[in-house]
């Protein structure tokens, strides 16, 4: 009996054996014209199987490309687009530099200590009172949403003077929204079941 583990390994599986044959046979044709022609039918038929990526900006690129790789890279064809290689197939993407700078209050986020740095360089006194006002009380905010318990005010002075290494002075008549807030309580607040509006209503029908 004729297996699949006997045939020809398929490069690409997706597009099945009848299209790897194909392929095969467009390399076999000696005529480049005839060539050229067979191998837009074979595209076609590789595009009808996914119908639903002809939307997408470079999927004809890339069935060209898939074209290429079964032919093992050696059908002459006329592409419209630059034929791979596979040295280029080959190629390693370029590591992403990953950024190791340490957060000293995770709970906080990195764009606080951001917003820190630039209320440090402010020098206008009422555009610099403002910021550390507005981080602060998303400092308050954000411990709130992890701790989930009302915090002092003066924690949160204390952290924000820490991140900014001592450079921001808070004024003493600087006060915080309360926790009791519609901002600060809205996420906190427990949704309230479905089922415990049925079964309210269930209270309120008579009985028959």
């Amino acid at each position: 009996m004729d297996y699949n583990s006997n045939r020809k390994h398929l490069v690409l599986p997706e597009y099945g054996r009848n299209v790897q044959k194909m392929v095969d046979f467009a390399m076999t044709v000696e005529d480049k014209d005839e060539r050229n022609r067979v191998a837009k039918s074979i595209i076609a038929v590789m595009g009808n199987m996914y119908p639903h990526l002809r939307d997408v900006s470079d999927f004809r690129h890339k069935l060209w490309d898939h074209l290429a790789i079964m032919s093992n890279f050696s059908m002459d064809i006329d592409s419209p687009y630059e034929a791979p290689t596979k040295e280029k197939l080959a190629e390693r993407p370029d590591k992403i530099p990953y950024n190791n700078q340490r957060i000293k209050y995770k709970h906080y986020g990195r764009t606080i200590e951001a917003l820190i740095e630039k209320a440090i360089e402010l020098e206008e006194p009422k555009e610099k009172e403002a910021l550390i006002q507005m981080i602060a009380n998303h400092m308050k905010k954000s411990f709130i949403n992890w701790n989930k318990d009302s915090v002092p005010d003066d924690k949160i002075f204390q952290d924000l003077i820490h991140l900014s290494d001592g450079k921001l002075q808070i004024p003493e008549e600087m006060k915080l929204r309360e926790s009791r807030d519609k901002d600060f309580s809205k996420k906190n607040m427990k949704r309230k079941n479905p089922r415990d509006h049925r079964n309210d209503n269930r209270k309120f029908q008579k009985k028959r």
